[in-house]
């Protein structure tokens, strides 16, 4: 396949035959791919721009770096793996922990080039010794904590940043997309975090209009009156330009809070490649390194220009799943869509006029589910906390990243919150294993076949790891 772009049109190109998939080497009409690679691009929409916003960074350039990401990943993987990069959520909790500090958007994205240099070489890892190096060092009750106490560490966010700028319409609008998530079906439930952006924009302006200016902390400043939406910055964006580009800069206190999310990140990418084998029917095991490796480096060129790093979207997953089209050629068509979008100051007015209120109510729903992720790669991978081998490292790490326990080293050096907090998970684990007793080490051994035969279910998509796919 070369390059993985070159596809064979499926049927007639219109209309795959019941029970028939579009392979990722083949395509339907270029028409209807575009389509597809637009329902793509709204099905990343609701957390790829949301994210950036939490971050402190700018939408457009992320939209675009998605755009660019997603090329460089389908170029790696050969075609192989069909993924959209869309903007990770796994550091909204490291940029506020870095803000909180002192530090600006360079510091943040400085920061995460490291983490995205780390991704980078930990692929290169992988690709060399296979996915049982992952295992060894990361095993599930490891990678759940880390996972786990990243999500509710962004708790304090939510509630002093966001819900006290409009706390009704953060109610209203977390119920909305609590009942969105829940009650509808298909695709729409993939876009429900999108829907409640949506609902709570059309919310704030009614609100305005009927009641006028609220008194409340606009942005977590003195409380001043002020609108829900401003959209102020629209008028006067321009339709197409440049986004705002800056360069990182390098601190080690902020580097250390970032690096954990090494540990969400191949967790994701070991999910998503893992999820896709499973639908396509192909034994990708050999590929996740490469996976890996490519959004390591796409997330270095992203954060390098300014940009937040990146990571593969289960979001997109769902559209493969209810199309049942896997072509690469609608990730292509998506990408190129994301960039014009990232031409177009003026949607990256839109976004950043998004009211708190709004992001109070969807980030109360979207921190507690990427803490409970955690939670989920315990359960599919049954991991025993009765075990204290498992109970202690994990306990002891998870209150000190969710609380903010801080060690101090010396005057100018100081571990706290996620940064301590995965450092005790990992070393403590490894460290009571060495010195624990037979009888508290008799999970069964790890695997060598890599992901997909590792645990019967996959930790993050749900669905069964059997070998291969088959």
């Amino acid at each position: 396949m070369g390059l993985g772009v070159r596809w064979t049109l499926h049927g007639d190109g219109r209309t795959p035959a019941p029970g028939a998939v579009v392979r990722p080497d083949e395509r339907l009409s270029w028409p209807r791919t575009a389509g597809l690679g637009a329902q793509h691009v709204v099905a990343m929409f609701g957390a790829s721009f949301v994210a950036p916003v939490l971050m402190g960074l700018d939408p457009n350039l992320a939209i675009m770096m998605s755009g660019v990401a997603t090329m460089i990943f389908l170029l790696a993987t050969r075609g192989k793996v069909p993924s959209y990069l869309g903007c990770s959520l796994s550091f909204v909790g490291v940029a506020a922990a870095i803000r909180a500090s002192g530090g600006d958007s360079a510091t943040v994205t400085g920061a995460v080039l490291v983490v995205a240099a780390v991704l980078f070489l930990a692929g290169l890892v992988v690709r060399k010794f296979g996915a049982r190096v992952i295992h060894t060092a990361m095993p599930p009750v490891v990678t759940g904590a880390v996972v786990m106490l990243i999500g509710f560490n962004l708790a304090p966010v939510t509630a002093t940043t966001y819900w006290p700028q409009d706390q009704w319409t953060a109610l209203l609008v977390m119920l909305f997309t609590g009942l969105a998530v829940v009650c509808l079906r298909g695709f729409l439930s993939r876009i429900a975090i999108f829907l409640g952006l949506v609902f709570g924009y059309l919310l704030s302006w009614v609100l305005d209009l009927v009641f006028g200016k609220i008194h409340s902390p606009a942005g977590g400043a003195e409380a001043v009156d002020h609108w829900r939406l401003d959209l102020s910055a629209v008028g006067q964006a321009d339709w197409i330009g440049l986004p705002s580009f800056h360069a990182p800069s390098f601190e080690w206190s902020a580097i250390l809070v970032a690096l954990p999310v090494v540990i969400a990140l191949i967790a994701e990418n070991a999910g998503h490649v893992k999820a896709v084998g499973e639908m396509t029917g192909d034994d990708l095991d050999d590929k996740l390194g490469t996976a890996i490796a490519a959004d390591g480096a796409a997330s270095v060129l992203s954060t390098a220009v300014g940009g937040p790093p990146n990571t593969t979207y289960s979001e997109n997953i769902g559209v493969m799943a209810a199309t049942r089209v896997y072509s690469t050629a609608a990730y292509w068509a998506a990408a190129c869509f994301a960039l014009l979008f990232g031409l177009c100051p003026k949607f990256g007015a839109v976004v950043a006029a998004i009211p708190g209120g709004v992001l109070g109510g969807i980030t109360v729903i979207l921190y507690g589910m990427i803490g409970l992720l955690g939670a989920q790669i315990w359960t599919n991978a049954k991991v025993d906390l009765r075990n204290p081998l498992n109970l202690v490292p994990a306990a002891a790490g998870i209150i000190i990243g969710v609380g903010g326990v801080s060690l101090k080293i010396s005057d100018n050096f100081e571990l706290g919150g996620i940064a301590l907090g995965t450092l005790v998970v990992i070393t403590g684990y490894h460290v009571l294993r060495a010195f624990a007793p037979a009888h508290l080490k008799s999970d069964a051994p790890l695997l060598d076949a890599g992901t997909s035969a590792y645990d019967e279910k996959d930790p993050l998509s749900g669905e069964d790891g059997k070998t291969g796919g088959k």
